[in-house]
């Protein structure tokens, strides 16, 4: 149908799209993972903060689960670490991608796929969950902020977050607000603000071996 001149009709045309991504990321694999044949796993995904950006992934392993896994041979998980290209921030939408990805080349566990981050990571993580909250079991945002209009999308989904009292690149208010909203709109979010620390509460929250417990007594039905 060809449109009046100087009119706008309603139409519309079918059309496939298709969105293509190249994440480059770090992978662990469990040590028993290539002898059990038949089992699954639970997925751990970290994302990193804005100074590991770029195309080295040796910057990846500088904080968090990448720093240490390859010196746990007990840790349980998959553990998948992207890096953000230089001068980006982690976009949802790629991400999501990614998570498919590797779903559909690893044995993983569909219930038990965990996210943590930190500093942009944080705010990667807030901001990956809420978009897509029916794909985690349980997050773990660490000195991140995320948008509170959202904060009804994670009631039903576990959080644990955590932050520095003194942080001065991201005020701890940024994580009590996203808690908070979740909290008033029946979710179960929980918090944990270490006493004078800075900006680098992942150290604390990482070393800490209840974190991994608690992320693995939640799996999503």
């Amino acid at each position: 149908m060809i449109p009046p001149v100087n009119a706008q009709i309603q139409t519309k045309q079918k059309a496939k799209i298709v969105r293509k991504t190249t994440i480059p990321f770090l992978l662990w694999l469990p040590a028993d993972y290539k002898k059990e044949k038949h089992k699954t796993y639970p997925l751990l995904i970290f994302l990193h903060g804005s100074g590991e950006r770029g195309d080295s992934l040796e910057l990846v392993k500088m904080h968090g689960p990448p720093s240490f896994v390859e010196h746990r041979t007990d840790f349980p998980f998959i553990t998948i670490s992207p890096q953000c290209p230089k001068g980006k921030r982690w976009n949802p939408e790629d991400l999501q991608l990614l998570l498919e990805k590797l779903k559909s080349k690893y044995r993983i566990d569909p219930g038990r796929i965990y996210l943590t981050g930190l500093s942009m990571g944080g705010f990667g993580t807030w901001n990956w969950a809420s978009n897509y909250p029916d794909q985690f079991a349980a997050i773990a945002p660490i000195c991140g902020g995320g948008d509170i209009q959202f904060a009804g999308a994670l009631k039903n989904t576990p959080v644990w977050a955590f932050h520095g009292e003194t942080d001065p690149v991201v005020p701890v208010k940024r994580t009590i607000e996203m808690v908070e909203a979740i909290n008033s709109k029946g979710g179960s979010a929980r918090i944990t603000i270490y006493p004078g620390v800075g900006h680098n509460s992942w150290v604390n929250a990482y070393n800490d071996p209840e974190l991994y417990k608690w992320l693995l007594e939640h799996v999503r039905k």
